[in-house]
């Protein structure tokens, strides 16, 4: 897939947990392509955590005084944040573990908080020219990939993510016909996310690699794939 020319056009990229394993890593190989990078995170400054539904606005308006004061375009929006695993909180096996604190603290980490991104977020990207927002999910939000069963909430969590990203890319086409809004999965990564559950036999990766790899898709992606769900060799996924 050929690059396109207005991948590495210079411009504000922010990464949205980007204090965490692949968040840090996007971080990195983004400020080592030029980009002007923002990491925000629950202890940055802004901060942003998506307990408190205030600071996504917050940062928002952070990231609106940076791109006023340096003139400068967002042009890459990457959303890193995700909780598959959390002190008591553990993917279910069965239905017989579903829990009903569990399955809001789930949905508020992977779905409520990226949608009030998407709110305060998305409006700030360019009216014209190539921008991307990605971001991050995970195959087993695939529907039709699922044939394992359980991890009831981690799969819902993530397809409702999916289609969030994918009706916020129709609007997206309405402002601006080169923005493109996508759904990545970063595949198994070596961080605090993956690691209880990295099984033998699959293919582990550095976040440093998971994040080239990110990096690689964003900046090849063509027109007419806003709103799709590509895995980190530039793969379609399915819904």
């Amino acid at each position: 897939m050929p690059l396109h020319p207005a991948a590495h056009s210079p411009g504000l990229a922010v990464v949205l947990g980007g204090t965490g394993g692949i968040g840090a890593a996007l971080t990195n190989g983004l400020r080592d392509q030029g980009h002007t990078v923002l990491a925000v995170g629950r202890r940055t400054v802004p901060a942003m955590d998506y307990d408190r539904p205030e600071t996504v606005a917050e940062a928002a308006a952070h990231v609106a005084q940076q791109i006023e004061a340096t003139g400068l375009p967002m042009l890459r929006l990457i959303v890193a944040t995700g909780v598959l695993h959390e002190g008591i909180l553990q993917p279910e096996r069965s239905w017989a573990h579903l829990d009903a604190e569990a399955l809001q603290r789930v949905f508020l980490i992977n779905t409520i908080g990226p949608a009030l991104v998407m709110r305060h977020f998305l409006p700030l990207m360019p009216k014209q020219g190539r921008c991307v927002a990605a971001f991050l999910s995970a195959r087993v939000g695939s529907i039709g990939d699922n044939a394992l069963g359980g991890w009831y909430g981690y799969r819902a969590s993530k397809a409702a993510l999916n289609q969030l990203v994918h009706t916020a890319a129709i609007e997206m086409a309405r402002r601006n016909r080169e923005a493109l809004c996508v759904v990545l999965h970063p595949g198994t990564v070596d961080t605090a996310l993956s690691q209880p559950f990295a099984k033998t036999g699959l293919q582990v990766r550095p976040p440093a690699v998971a994040a080239s790899e990110l990096m690689q898709v964003i900046d090849h992606l063509p027109a007419g794939s806003s709103g799709g769900f590509f895995d980190h060799h530039g793969l379609s996924i399915s819904w």
